[in-house]
């Protein structure tokens, strides 16, 4: 649209006092602005609307004038309704920088004006609000905060009509300006955005083009999706560049509320590690209320950890996030994420997460997700609900199905006895029984913590273990001799080999 067009609006009666030969300047936007200096908000193109609150003394015009002609403004529409006409310094400005000058009538309000534009604008709609919306993520980009994706989806909304919604993998809406259109259920377009080869995808029944927000650095398993209306392979390039815009402040958005570097997060990642190196309850307890969780709650802890390699450990920590029912505290240790989250007594976390990571069972198919849960315990035992979480998702990871969920109930007694013994104790039975080998180990290479785990696991036989340790029997039966010296025991009684086994699970 140019500027010549608007003084054919009988509408809107504007008069040109500058300019006259650079009329032919085309249109991309219209921004109404008080500032002396607006050029940060200006992207180039736009018709600017002001009411010269801005203006002091004559000077100011020159400042005003120049940073819109520096910003590439194709014309200004100006009126002081306080003074009653457009002052000379402000018009001699605009000779100056040949910036187009239109006087807008006393009885016309710039929100007309805006209006007008607005509704004439066609394709070019799309790129300027795309413009937009690049400033608007600029912005964003500088807050510590922000003010959540409703805006924006509603901006698209109205100057579009292209209503949008931010959804997640497991079928959450996220933010949106409207209803989802009749017949379209958000966890049916979760299954349709883990299952599509590629993407964009337009929806075979309603029109409905769904994207990703960050394909090249996010699993589709844990990535937002935006779906809008309309099939996407028919958008003109303007509104293909508006989505790919969006889809960069939503993961602006997304970003924003992972707070692996918030306070919050680094006081979870704290927690869980002293959870883990057996800190004292003095130690854990005020640590959870820092994080927000009531220390007279009843937790349950989870553990994760994907042997697929598909899912990060971070992937992980998001994944957790999303498909518990409760906001949990969740820390990494190396490559595995702990979740402490508060539950009622009688709730089956265990099956509410083996449901939900069914339904994202098509995105996690080659990720070897194995999950564990703990049963409900108090603040003070949190210690051994993570150990039994970790040990659960280890008897997970030994199973061949490609997502795999294993709760308390599963667990062999050992598991839930160790768990409940005091630290101090724990740690003296380990040390007595492992750390002569570990000395040994240390000084001479001689891997006995890895034959005595070995030889355990193959019940004893001689044979299994020397073929899994890819050494000869009499290699092994050596070993084994030494183990029994260093420690004084006997691995061909039945309560030594307990011994040892409980020792290793321990450490």
């Amino acid at each position: 649209m140019r500027l010549s067009a608007l003084l054919t609006m009988p509408e809107l009666r504007l008069e040109a006092v500058t300019g006259h030969d650079e009329l032919d300047r085309v249109i991309r936007w219209v921004v109404t602005t008080d500032l002396l200096d607006p050029s940060r908000y200006l992207s180039g193109g736009e018709l600017v609307l002001t009411g010269l609150v801005w203006r002091r003394d004559p000077s100011d015009s020159e400042v005003f004038v120049r940073a819109l002609a520096k910003a590439g403004v194709s014309g200004l529409a100006a009126w002081d309704l306080h003074a009653g006409n457009i002052p000379d310094d402000l018009v001699e400005a605009c000779r100056r920088h040949r910036m187009p000058l239109l006087r807008v009538p006393e009885e016309v309000a710039f929100a007309t004006v805006t209006e007008t534009v607005v509704r004439h604008l066609s394709t070019a709609r799309a790129a300027d609000l795309a413009a937009v919306l690049d400033r608007h993520r600029q912005l964003v980009e500088g807050l510590t905060e922000g003010a959540g994706l409703d805006p924006v989806l509603e901006l698209v909304g109205r100057d579009l009509g292209m209503r949008c919604w931010v959804i997640t993998s497991t079928g959450r809406v996220v933010a949106g300006s409207h209803d989802l259109p009749a017949g379209v259920d958000p966890a049916s377009l979760a299954r349709v955005f883990l299952t599509t080869p590629r993407l964009p995808h337009r929806l075979a029944g309603p029109d409905v083009s769904l994207f990703p927000v960050a394909p090249d650095t996010t699993s589709r398993v844990v990535d937002w999706m935006i779906a809008c209306e309309g099939d996407w392979e028919e958008w003109p390039a303007e509104r293909r560049a508006l989505t790919a815009e969006l889809a960069a402040i939503v993961a602006l958005e997304r970003a924003r509320l992972d707070d692996r570097l918030s306070v919050e997060g680094r006081l979870a990642q704290e927690l869980v590690r002293l959870i883990v190196q057996a800190a004292g309850t003095d130690e854990i307890l005020p640590r959870l209320e820092l994080t927000g969780l009531d220390v007279r709650a009843t937790f349950v802890a989870v553990a994760a950890a994907a042997r697929g390699g598909t899912l990060r450990p971070g992937e992980l920590r998001t994944l957790l996030r999303e498909i518990l029912p409760v906001r949990p505290v969740v820390g990494l240790l190396d490559d595995e994420a702990i979740a402490l989250l508060p539950v009622d007594r009688d709730h089956d976390l265990a099956g509410d997460v083996h449901q939900t990571l069914q339904s994202l069972s098509p995105g996690l198919a080659d990720s070897g997700l194995a999950v564990g849960v703990s049963d409900i315990v108090e603040a003070g035992e949190l210690r051994g609900a993570v150990e039994e979480a970790r040990y659960a998702r280890r008897l997970a990871e030994g199973r061949t199905d490609p997502v795999c969920v294993v709760g308390h109930d599963e667990l062999a007694t050992h598991v839930l006895l160790l768990a409940s013994v005091p630290d101090d104790v724990r740690h003296m039975f380990r040390v007595r029984l492992l750390d002569p080998l570990r000395t040994y180990d240390e000084v001479h290479k001689a891997d006995l913590i890895r034959t005595l785990e070995t030889f355990l696991q193959n019940s004893g036989s001689w044979t299994r273990c020397a073929e899994q340790l890819h050494l000869h029997v009499n290699s092994v039966r050596y070993r084994i001799q030494r183990i029994e010296e260093l420690t004084g025991r006997n691995l061909s009684r039945l309560e030594d080999r307990v011994d040892f086994f409980l020792a290793l699970r321990l450490g």
